[in-house]
């Protein structure tokens, strides 16, 4: 600073004194200059022309929904199938040196979901996008992310290569099944969480005497979480998982008796775990039981044992679409999480922080 300072000194004529008035236009330039901050965010990105939001066939309306929420329309593209299955993809809009999101679950069909995701982003990246970001609101394979038994494949592992090699540049995931698995990306990744959604709905609910469940030991921090949210105690159920979709519930690890219990979950898969825990807590004396989770899969008979079940409702988001069956039935309610899911994408455009999310 002080050599700029003696050049600027020397370049001026000898004997000049500065004009009396330069220091007030100075002072009224600086007052009109714009301070150099972070891009505010706008409510209306559809004039950003390096901005576009694109989907696949996995969870459309979700998209959709988003693209309402911060003003865009989701890009046009072709997406077809051969006779074999085989996935043709095609963009019908310029995405070069564009901002690109693609919204895409891997939920059920999961490998047809996660083979039409990574053609995508290789047609993006072919196309010259700027920087490709996934959005996989549920994350496919989660649940394989440790060798829990002898030669078996750590697969969310494999998916994060997959999704790495097939082009992605960053990653916008909801509730993981494990929160590790951001440390399988040598990406830049974001993990929201659906808990302000559910929180705020059970909050205005105000269910009596409530007291917040986890249905699994490794469940206990998300749970923990929640119950401080809504202010409720906790208590946890200890089960043994004997197979793929099989759970032995033990016992419930709290005094329920006469609460009103909430369930927190991630995943509720084919509802075998949440109907025995119901029981166990209906069992221990608990009044009522309501459960909510992110991600509604209802695989199997998930939907004929949540009608059957002693559950007063079942509270999930869109991450996944219901199928038809899960849609007709009165317990199961949605909440829609494209208001966040558009914040975060609009954030990480705008290159604002995502953290504020979490509350």
């Amino acid at each position: 600073m002080e050599m700029e300072t003696l050049v600027m000194d020397e370049d001026k004529p000898k004997g000049s004194e500065p004009a009396p008035k330069e220091p007030v236009q100075d002072a009224a330039k600086a007052k009109d200059a714009k301070p150099v901050t972070e891009r505010k965010r706008s409510r209306n990105l559809s004039e950003d022309k390096r901005f576009r939001l694109f989907s696949g066939t996995a969870n459309p309306e979700l998209a959709r929904k988003i693209g309402e929420h911060i003003g865009v329309k989701v890009g046009e593209t072709k997406l077809q199938r051969f006779a074999d299955g085989e996935v043709f993809f095609q963009l019908l809009e310029n995405v070069r040196g564009v901002d690109v999101f693609v919204v895409q679950p891997t939920c059920y069909p999961v490998d047809q979901h996660l083979v039409e995701l990574l053609v995508m982003i290789d047609a993006l990246k072919r196309a010259s996008a700027a920087r490709i970001t996934v959005v996989m609101p549920y994350y496919g394979y989660a649940r394989q992310d440790r060798k829990d038994r002898p030669r078996v494949a750590i697969s969310a592992k494999l998916i994060a290569d997959l999704l790495t090699t097939a082009g992605a540049n960053r990653a916008l995931f909801v509730d993981l099944h494990a929160a590790q698995i951001q440390g399988f990306f040598n990406i830049p990744v974001d993990h929201l969480y659906a808990s302000p959604v559910l929180v705020s709905y059970f909050r205005e609910l105000n269910l009596p005497n409530l007291m917040v469940i986890s249905p699994d030991p490794g469940g206990v921090e998300r749970a923990r979480f929640f119950a401080q949210k809504v202010g409720a105690p906790l208590a946890i159920v200890d089960k043994r998982r004997t197979d793929m979709n099989v759970a032995e519930v033990m016992n419930v690890v709290g005094d329920v008796k006469g609460k009103t219990c909430l369930i927190i979950d991630d995943i509720i898969d084919t509802a075998g775990t949440l109907v025995k825990t119901v029981d166990a807590l209906l069992d221990a004396g608990a009044a009522s039981v309501h459960a909510c989770a992110s991600h509604a899969v209802l695989s199997g008979p998930a939907v004929d044992r949540i009608a059957a079940s002693r559950l007063e409702q079942l509270v999930v988001t869109d991450t996944i679409p219901l199928r038809e069956p899960a849609q007709k039935l009165s317990k199961i309610k949605v909440l829609s999480i494209a208001g966040l899911l558009g914040a975060a994408i609009e954030s990480i455009h705008m290159e604002t922080s995502v953290s504020t999310l979490f509350n």
